[in-house]
């Protein structure tokens, strides 16, 4: 049997840990998130005046409210 002592530092280490993991995974999602966001390219359409996000690859893209083809902006 356990004593209560002991019976308390193993609550507190499998609690510790499941934050640990927690903190972990949604730390992990966080950042793939960011990254995939951060990795967009922001267009304006010179015809409707929208501004929209494309994947980093592109250098022009159609704008999905008129379908004109814009470049990208450069700041």
């Amino acid at each position: 049997m356990l004593t209560l002592s002991a019976a308390t530092v193993i609550y507190c280490v499998v609690v510790g840990a499941v934050f640990l993991g927690l903190w972990l995974w949604y730390d992990r999602r966080d950042h793939q998130r960011f990254e995939q966001e951060r990795r967009k390219s922001t267009f304006h359409c010179i015809r409707c005046d929208a501004l929209y996000t494309a994947s980093s690859s592109q250098s022009l893209a159609r704008c999905p409210k008129c379908g004109h083809e814009n470049g990208r902006l450069r700041f």
